[in-house]
This record gives C-alpha cells, structure tokens and sequence, in this order.
C-alpha cells in the first residue's frame, strides 16, 4: 500500500516515486517475464506497448486487471489470491488427464508438477493467467507431447460448431424478422437488419461453449438473441457515428473455442463492409484456435472463404496494410499460448492493434484484461461474454489523447509533398531529395534536425533553381518510425526526383560547424550509412534508379549501406542497436 494506506490501480503505477515500490516492482515483472529490459528479444518494448496502451512518462503497463494487482500487491489478500491460483492447479490437472500416459507416468507428472507450482507461488507475485502459461509449458516438455496436444479435441468442436450453426432453432432464429419491423426505407432497414444480425451472431459465438455441451431447444435461442439484441442496441449508433468509410476491426477470439462462430461474425461485418482482422493464437491453448488450425481444419476452411492467413510475425507496415486493401478478411497469429499479454503479442499483433479502428474481444478473460484495467488504450474496445448472469456487451473508448494516422492521413501529407515536387517541375526547377540521419542515433534526434536544418538552408543558399526535400521539415509529432516511412516511401517513388542525395561524414562535420560545435563522439565518423532509414531509403533509390535512369544518386558507396537491417517496431532507430545497449 502507498502512503496513505491505499491499494494503488494500475494506471496510477509511476516509477520513481518510491524506492522500494521500485524494487518490488521489478522484481514481479522480473517473475513474470515482462521485463523488457531482461529479455529484450522476446519481450515487447516501451515503442510497441504504445501501439496500445496509452502510457505517460514512467507509466508502467501490467498485463492484469486492477483487482488482480490488488492480490498480487497486498499481502492481506493472500488466500483471495490463492483461490486464483488454485483455479490455475486445476485447469492444469485437467490438461494432464487428458493426455495419454501410464498410470506411473502420471504419477509422476503430478509430483513434478506439485513441486514447480509451489515454488511459482511462494512469492505471490505470479499473475494467475502467466502460472497457467509456465505450467502448461513444464507439463508438455516433461511428458514429451507435441506442442498441440489438443488438436483433436478441436477438430472435434469445430465439426460440432457447424452442426450447431445448421441446427433449425438456431438457423429459424437468425432469420427470423424482428418484431415491430417500421417502414424506415431500404437503406435504413437494411442498416437496422444487419446489426440485429450482428447482435445474434454475438450471441451465438458467445454461447458456443454452453450450447455445445447442452443443444438449446428453439424457444431457448430466442429468448437469448432478444436479449442480446436490447444489450446491442449502442453498437448501430457507435458505428455510425465513427464510420464515415468501413472499419477496420482486429477480433479477439476466447480460450473456450468457438472458432467457427466467430468467423461467423467476422464473415458478417466483412459483409457489412467493414474489414476484419481475426487474430488466433500462435501455439497450443487449450480451445483456442491457433495458427496451424486455420491451414489444417476443414471445418474452418468452409469458413475463411477468400480470407488469406498471414504468418509472419514480424510483417511491414506497407504489406499488412496491402494485405488489408486486397482482402477484407485478414488472419493472424498474437504471438502467444495464453491470455491476451500485450508484453509477449507479436510485432504483427500491435501492428495490427495499430491499424484498427475497434479491438473486438470475446470471452470473460480479454473483459477482465481489457475492461477490468484502469489503463486506457489506444483504440475503441469493445468487449462481449457470457456468464450465468446472461449476455454482456461493452464499450470503452480509447484514451482521448491516442489519436490514429490512418492510411489515408498518411497519404494526404505525402500527396500534399508530391505536388509541391510536381510544381518544381513545372517551373523548371531540380528536385533534389536529402537522406539523412534522424533518429538513428539513441538520444540524439533533436541534434540531428538541427544538423541537418543548419546543413540545407547553407544549401539552399548555395544552389540555384534547385527545391530540396529535408525530411526533418515535415516531422510530424505523433508519427512513429513506420508511419514517417510509409509516408517517405510514396514520396520517393513518385518519379519526381532528380537527385537523391544522402548525408556523408562530411556534411555531418560542416553542419556541426554551422552551428559553431566541434563534432560530437557520438558523431564523430557517422554517415547515411549508419541510419536504418537511409538504409532502406538507398533500396528504394536504386530501384526507382533501374526505372529512371536519369535520377542521381549522390553520396557513400551503396555497398556500405550493409549495416542496418530494420528498425525496432515503433523505434525511429535499427532494433540491433536497442538490444545491444539493453544486453
């Protein structure tokens, strides 16, 4: 407790405001394995997290809700937290009865297993949702199984998922009319139609595992849908107040399974127009489906209809955003085995969070981690679930200083620099493109544009007739390293320059003597060479070069642009760099 003797939440979390709240901190993380700093290869960094999480400075993210962090941290809450736990002994247990050992084999995995949960709750520092990950993982490796033991449990779920979507009291309620049909015109009617469908399918994916185990008889369906109709009602207002074009939603999908109604859903907002990215996750847990699922299960191939799955965890700006323009359904894997942890998603994942418009979360476990959190996100969240209280559905709007570039933003400022170029033209004038290292250097961005101002207003002075881009004159604040790429790339391709400039070591030292300073160490030798965006940039230049010949290409050797190969996610600086300095 702090001071005054009050549980702090979780967006209240500050580093360097006590000591040995510090201490304790870190050292949770640290057990937890979200210190990036300890593993920085695995881990997602402070760029990445802000692709979804809206953090101040010093605000530390935890992957867990507020009234789990008040267990963890208040050691009066210590036999509320290990009913937690005890939920985490059993989910594991029934794993391991489901596996096919001996009698002496399980035996044995038991005790083993006895032993490590033990020694992972002693601290009572362990998040819940992490033990069940760490114990999953010990419970595979020592029985030998192969990483996916429950593939056929889900081959089996998924066959009867679609049976359940054929059955006549589910098929006869989702086309029955609703009631009180008014005569609004056939635009608006067909609007209102297609969110009581969107209702009932939410109800149905909701339902997926009851209705499963149990098959509801008619009247049951019904009454369920016409309840999640009446809780749906915000969403026809929430979309279009906010969907002048189509939304872009990434869905979420629930440990319990129900794949194929989910993809349901998916299948009816992309018929609404909208574009859907269906995250699934990347390995075994439990009935969630994974990643392999999507190529392997024929149940789920009848569903993904000309959706297209993408399993690079580590996809560009410019390919997901292609892959977004050309297929309105879109498959990833999060990068994970277990409940939603925005430490451990793939670049992929946060690119895609990045990218849209909603999160669409379904289950119990993402309402706890994402509703359940006092952090505030970067974009709309809405999640739905269903428990013995019925059917739930519920907003929450992103944080009011997150605000989206989308493609289209990007755009219009790359277009509004391409027309500046086309008029140069027009006029006679040369274009004459500079590369140069912004970001490259940890800590040193803001010398870096005064270099670089300093550099081509003495230039601009020297040359005549000759428009020179500087990209450190179109910075824009907010915009992280893949937007400022995205935009400069439509710029470079445009055909429209002449000469492609790139920084050498001795526009770096006349720069510093521009502004009247000997050369910094950290300067001290650096060229175009040592940016990762100059390295990409000199890629795209003798490409446009092979298709317009008469563009120049001044500056170091093309050879020595070897030493950068991407930049960290969300970093404007080459990800080797990071890690080297972590390490």
């Amino acid at each position: 407790m702090n001071a005054a003797g009050v549980i702090p939440i979780v967006s209240d979390i500050h580093l360097g405001e006590d000591v040995r709240f510090d201490a304790w901190l870190f050292s949770m993380m640290m057990d937890n394995n979200i210190a990036y700093r300890m593993n920085p290869d695995i881990i997602a960094g402070p760029e990445q997290l802000a692709f979804m999480v809206n953090l101040r400075e010093n605000q530390v993210y935890l992957p867990c809700s507020d009234a789990t962090f008040a267990l963890l941290y208040d050691p009066a809450n210590a036999s509320s937290l290990q009913h937690q736990y005890n939920r985490a002994w059993r989910i594991i247990m029934r794993l391991l009865r489901s596996l096919t050992q001996t009698v002496e084999e399980r035996k044995r995995l038991v005790q083993f297993c006895r032993f490590r949960f033990k020694q992972s709750i002693a601290k009572h520092t362990l998040i819940p949702s992490r033990l069940v990950k760490r114990m999953t993982n010990l419970v595979l490796a020592q029985a030998n199984l192969p990483d996916d033991p429950w593939w056929e449990k889900r081959r089996d779920s998924t066959k009867r998922q679609l049976a359940l979507l054929k059955m006549d009291s589910v098929c006869t309620n989702l086309d029955a009319m609703p009631d009180a049909v008014k005569p609004l015109g056939i635009t608006a009617t067909r609007c209102m139609l297609n969110y009581v469908e969107l209702a009932r399918l939410l109800c149905l994916s909701a339902m997926s595992r009851p209705w499963l185990d149990v098959p509801p008889d008619k009247h049951h369906v019904r009454e369920s849908m016409d309840i999640a109709e009446r809780a749906c009602t915000f969403l026809q207002k929430y979309f279009t107040k906010n969907s002048k074009t189509a939304s872009t939603i990434l869905f979420l999908c629930d440990a319990d399974g129900g794949v194929i109604l989910d993809l349901a859903v998916a299948n009816h907002l992309v018929s609404m127009g909208h574009r859907v990215i269906f995250a699934v996750k990347s390995g075994f847990f439990f009935f969630a489906p994974i990643l392999d699922d999507m190529d392997t299960d024929p149940s789920i191939a009848t569903m993904l209809g000309h959706g297209i799955v993408l399993r690079n965890p580590r996809i560009s700006k410019n390919d997901l955003l292609r892959c977004l323009r050309e297929y309105r359904l879109v498959i990833i894997g999060d990068g994970t085995r277990e409940r939603l942890n925005l430490y451990r998603t793939s670049v992929t994942f946060s690119r895609a969070w990045k990218e849209a418009d909603i999160i669409l979360g379904k289950g119990w476990r993402l309402a706890d981690v994402l509703l359940g959190t006092s952090h505030e996100f970067t974009r709309d969240v809405v999640c739905y679930w269903c428990d013995e209280a019925g059917f739930h559905i519920q907003l929450r709007p992103h944080a009011v200083s997150a605000h989206k570039f989308t493609e289209m933003d990007i755009t219009t400022q790359a277009a509004k620099i391409i027309a500046t170029m086309r008029n140069a033209h027009d006029h006679g004038r040369t274009v004459m493109f500079y590369s140069c290292v912004i970001g490259s250097i940890p800590g040193e961005t803001k010398t870096a544009i005064a270099l670089v101002r300093a550099f081509i207003d003495n230039l601009r002075k020297r040359m005549d007739n000759v428009l020179i881009i500087n990209p450190a004159e179109h910075f824009i604040e907010g915009m992280d390293g893949d937007d400022l790429m995205y935009m400069w790339e439509k710029v470079q391709r445009s055909g429209l320059i002449d000469v492609w400039r790139f920084q050498t070591v001795e526009d770096i030292e006349e720069s510093f003597a521009l502004l009247g300073r000997k050369v910094t160490p950290q300067w001290s030798g650096k060229d175009a060479t040592f940016s990762t965006g100059c390295t990409k940039e000199m890629r795209i230049a003798l490409d446009v070069q092979s298709k317009n010949k008469e563009m120049q290409i001044i500056g170091p050797d093309p050879q020595r642009f070897l030493r950068r190969g991407d930049y960290g996610i969300g970093k404007f600086f080459d990800a080797s760099i990071a890690d080297g300095m972590t390490r």
